[in-house]
């Protein structure tokens, strides 16, 4: 999911978007498209920004489609116009994983309805779809913007099995100081 406006971000993300600011130098969304080549189909969910991250990633020798999400729309809509088949995985392009842990996580979560990541005290932006899970997406709950965390909650209310699946330390964009420290470290 590379759709996001990246508000807390700005001026940063006035010009760029999110998922193409570096950590270690890279872009964001690039590391975690190699960190998917594991993956048969992998679907880029594009919108603020969009021409930026297409054209960064349609290149890459991935099995890659993109869409395009309007603005405040949410991550279970992102899902939605991926058309994901369960079991899928689902990923907010805007933080990076040690190298390995998304395919462990899909490994993992693949004996359980859903899974979400769980990095040290907090939620991690990473989510594993089956078909007990995908089934409540349709229709989308409450009020734009529609988020993966409602059908998640509305999928275990109806007695899905969900896991939280700890994935060790990530870094993530959060502020422009964090893009600096992430990148410059001679300057901290």
């Amino acid at each position: 999911m590379a759709a996001g406006e990246g508000t807390r971000l700005r001026p940063l993300t006035d010009r760029w978007p999110k998922p193409i600011l570096p950590i270690d130098g890279r872009p964001v969304v690039v590391t975690l498209l190699h960190e998917l080549a594991f993956c048969e189909r992998i679907v880029v969910v594009t919108g603020h920004l969009a021409e930026q991250v297409e054209e960064l990633v349609l290149p890459l020798p991935y099995p890659l489609e993109v869409v395009r999400q309007p603005p405040g729309l949410g991550s279970a809509d992102a899902v939605v116009r991926a058309r994901a088949r369960p079991p899928y995985l689902a990923i907010a392009a805007d933080t990076v994983f040690q190298p390995g842990a998304i395919q462990r996580f899909a490994e993992i979560a693949g004996t359980s309805d859903g899974a979400t990541g769980w990095s040290g005290e907090e939620r991690a932006p990473i989510w594993y779809l089956g078909a007990r899970v995908h089934d409540h997406l349709d229709p989308l709950p409450g009020d734009p913007p529609y988020e993966l965390q409602a059908v998640f909650r509305r999928a275990t209310d109806a007695g899905a099995i969900v896991s939280a699946i700890q994935l060790g330390s990530t870094r993530d964009l959060t502020s422009p100081t964090d893009v600096v420290r992430e990148n410059f470290p001679y300057l901290r």
